[in-house]
């Protein structure tokens, strides 16, 4: 496929690794280790991007859910008749929405985008920003509540016509919805959490585990469960590749240069008060890296000002399409990047690094 740009997407092959890409909050971040840009929508900018990301052939692009953050339903609905072939994958939590109105604004939004909506079902990360919400449930309490919501779901997309259901979280009778899911079926379900509650979560109800990133060996010794009850496995991480290695790791010293301490600070603060074992599991996990470095190509310093999905893939297109080959072996069938600037890095990765990851695939 050739986009309006010139632009060529290497589509996936069946069986072939799938590469999603993170809308931005705003129109993007610059660098690294700066503070978020708050207080305003740059909802043009985003139009823009999420028109590029159609033309490079993008599979889906990931609209997250925080409080700093806008929200991604309004946007989603307005994106989808903006563009025509990518999906967007809606980052929501339980308990933020009944069952049955999440279910009906998902069924529209198939109906206004021919089926390219996608969930990302987020049980929540910080008790402080649920209490935001009025939500005060504790960290397995919530996973209760998100299966709950999501046995609500698969009955209303598997076609009941009345649904009830009487439960610790969620009491509904006769429930009837007038608009189905498009094509009567149901959106992919990604489930993210690192925990055992949220594996088993992702087993029961999702169709991909969705986790932060780590070394190809680390993935490979949780995946197993994952992948023997036909549930894939997907990391969302970060990606910065150059013509040669040396461009690369000047990039990432300019990404990192006067960086905002202030920030940093915060973050430390905010991980603190954090019950998610994803946000708790990736700190730890960079507080083991060598000088930065978990591995000659996955660099952590990042993750001390963004948190886990920071974690970031560095070298040359073709060092960094031999290293997303080896998570095929590890059990990971997609990814969500981001980078710095996030539409630069989101151009320069289709055009440049996937055409070696699906050579690496025609000649397995």
């Amino acid at each position: 496929m050739t986009s309006q740009g010139g632009f060529r997407h290497a589509a996936a092959g069946e069986g072939g690794l799938k590469f999603h890409w993170c809308s931005p909050l705003d129109s993007g971040q610059q660098k690294a280790s700066e503070k978020y840009a708050t207080g305003q929508l740059d909802f043009d900018g985003i139009v823009d991007f999420a028109k590029e990301a159609d033309e490079l052939g993008v599979d889906s692009l990931l609209m997250g859910i925080s409080y700093h953050m806008p929200d991604p339903l309004p946007m989603i609905g307005a994106l989808v008749r903006e563009t025509k072939n990518v999906k967007f994958i809606l980052a929501y939590r339980p308990g933020l929405l009944s069952p049955t109105l999440f279910a009906q604004v998902v069924n529209t939004v198939s109906w206004m985008s021919d089926g390219r909506i996608a969930l990302n079902l987020v049980a929540g990360i910080s008790p402080v920003e649920q209490g935001y919400y009025g939500d005060f449930l504790k960290h397995d309490e919530r996973y209760a509540r998100s299966n709950e919501f999501l046995e609500i779901l698969h009955r209303f997309w598997r076609g009941e016509k009345s649904v009830s259901f009487t439960g610790e979280h969620y009491r509904i009778e006769d429930a009837q919805l007038g608009l189905g899911y498009k094509g009567e079926g149901r959106p992919v379900i990604y489930l993210s959490g690192a925990s055992e509650v949220a594996q088993k979560t992702a087993i029961e109800y999702g169709d991909c585990w969705l986790r932060y990133g780590d070394t190809p060996e680390g993935i490979a010794r949780v995946t197993e469960p994952l992948l023997a009850q036909d549930t894939r496995v997907g990391i969302r991480m970060h990606v910065l590749s150059r013509d040669t290695r040396e461009q690369a790791l000047a990039e990432l010293a300019e990404m990192m240069r006067d960086p905002d301490e202030d920030h940093k600070a915060w973050v430390k603060d905010f991980v603190g008060k954090s019950d998610s074992a994803a946000v708790q599991s990736s700190f730890d996990l960079a507080d083991t890296a060598e000088g930065d470095w978990l591995s000659p190509m996955l660099y952590s310093g990042a993750v001390a000002y963004r948190g886990g999905p920071a974690l970031c893939v560095v070298g040359s297109h073709q060092e960094v399409a031999d290293y997303l080959y080896r998570y095929k072996a590890a059990g990971v069938s997609e990814f969500i990047f981001s980078g710095w600037p996030t539409r630069d890095e989101m151009r320069n990765f289709y055009t440049r690094v996937l055409p070696l990851v699906r050579e690496h695939e025609r000649n397995a």
